[in-house]
C-alpha cells in the first residue's frame, strides 16, 4: 500500500510539472503591453523578453563576479506569474495593485511542484524583491536594460516613441556594468551585428 501510494504522489508530483510547463508556455503568447503606448501593435512576447533578461543577467554577473547561475534564475523567473494575469503596463500598475496579485500567484504556481524547486524558487523570490544581493540586483538591471535595448532596437527600426523609454529607466540601473552598457547603447546601431557577420560583398 505504501509503494502505490508513493507511486500515486509521484505522479502527481509530475502531472503537475507538465502542468506547470504548459502555464510556461502561455508566456510565448502574452505580449509586452507597454510598447502600445509607443505604437507597436505587436511587441515582443514575455516569454522573449525573459529569455533574454536570462543571458544578460548571465553575461553581467560573470563581469560582475557575482554568481551567474543565481543571476540568470531570478532574470528568467521573474515574470512567471504573469501567465495567469498577463503583462499590464504602468498605467494599469497605477490603479491596480499588481504587487500584491504577483505574490498571490507566484505561492499558487509554486505550491505543488517538487519541494527543493519550491523551496528554491521562493529564495530566489524573496531576495529578488529585496534588492540587496548582487544576483539580486543584477537580475533587476538585467530586466531593465533588456527593455532598453528593446526600446533601441524599435527606435532603429522607425517606432521614433520607444525613445521616450530612455529617459526614466536608466536611472534605475545600479551596477557598474549594466551603466556602461546603457552608455554604449545610446549610441548603438543595433542592426549593425548582422552586418558584420554576414560581411556583404561590395
Amino acid at each position: 500500500m505504501k509503494s502505490a501510494s508513493n507511486a500515486g504522489k509521484k505522479n502527481k508530483e509530475i502531472r503537475k510539472a507538465l502542468d506547470f510547463f504548459a502555464e510556461a508556455g502561455l508566456l510565448k503568447h502574452v505580449k509586452r503591453s507597454g510598447w502600445w503606448v509607443a505604437g507597436i501593435k505587436d511587441p515582443e512576447s514575455v516569454a522573449e523578453h525573459c529569455f533574454r533578461c536570462a543571458i544578460m543577467a548571465y553575461y553581467i554577473a560573470h563581469v560582475e563576479s557575482a554568481d551567474p547561475h543565481k543571476a540568470m534564475t531570478m532574470a528568467l523567473f521573474n515574470d512567471i506569474h504573469e501567465a495567469r494575469i498577463n503583462d499590464l503596463h504602468k498605467m494599469g500598475h497605477h490603479y491596480i495593485d499588481f504587487r500584491e496579485a504577483e505574490k498571490h500567484v507566484f505561492q499558487d504556481q509554486m505550491q505543488d511542484l517538487h519541494h527543493s524547486v519550491q523551496s528554491e524558487m521562493t529564495v530566489f523570490r524573496r531576495e529578488y524583491e529585496a534588492q540587496v544581493t548582487a544576483e539580486s540586483i543584477i537580475a533587476r538591471d538585467a530586466d531593465i536594460l533588456e527593455c532598453l535595448i528593446q526600446a533601441k532596437e524599435y527606435y532603429d527600426n522607425g517606432y521614433t516613441k520607444a525613445k521616450k523609454f530612455f529617459q526614466r529607466a536608466p536611472q534605475h540601473l545600479k551596477t557598474k556594468t549594466a551603466k556602461a552598457l546603457w552608455t554604449e547603447i545610446k549610441a548603438w546601431d543595433s542592426g549593425r551585428w548582422w552586418e558584420e557577420v554576414v560581411k556583404f560583398e561590395r
